[in-house]
């Protein structure tokens, strides 16, 4: 199987990214000669791995027959600082709302994603460190 993005530079530091037929705007800060018209790419990383794993948390759940009012996925980076500026470390909360949820069920279904499922989580983890936790919102 093969993906391909196409990236089309618009100015200045825009770019125009189409995926899936859908356009995305990048582009940097003013400091450094952008007009901040879109998000950087890097923290794109991030967008990636918490929208992985919360589409194979949510199936996994409703195969699980789970029901939950509200899904919030927060990626938190840790960033070395000397060039190349790479991700040393990935902390993922998911945040569960909802009444008499179970932790067990939750737990697994996060684990499956992480362990099984997630191909951006796969990828970080052989590079990075990698944690999560689970919080309940009732």
């Amino acid at each position: 199987m093969k993906h391909t993005v196409n990236t089309k530079w618009l100015e200045n530091m825009a770019f125009e990214s189409e995926v899936n037929g859908h356009k995305l705007t990048i582009d940097a800060t003013p400091e450094v000669g952008g007009e901040d018209r879109g998000p950087r790419p890097k923290l794109l990383m991030l967008s990636a791995l918490a929208g992985c794993t919360g589409m194979d948390v949510v199936m996994i759940l409703k195969k699980m027959r789970v029901d939950f009012d509200d899904l919030n996925i927060k990626v938190d980076a840790e960033m070395r600082e000397e060039d190349p500026k790479v991700y040393t470390a990935m902390h993922v909360t998911y945040e569960f709302k909802g009444k008499n949820l179970p932790l067990a069920k939750l737990e697994k279904a996060v684990k499956l994603s992480q362990d099984q499922y997630c191909g951006v989580n796969e990828v970080y983890r052989q590079v990075m460190k990698m944690s999560s936790e689970i919080k309940i919102i009732e």
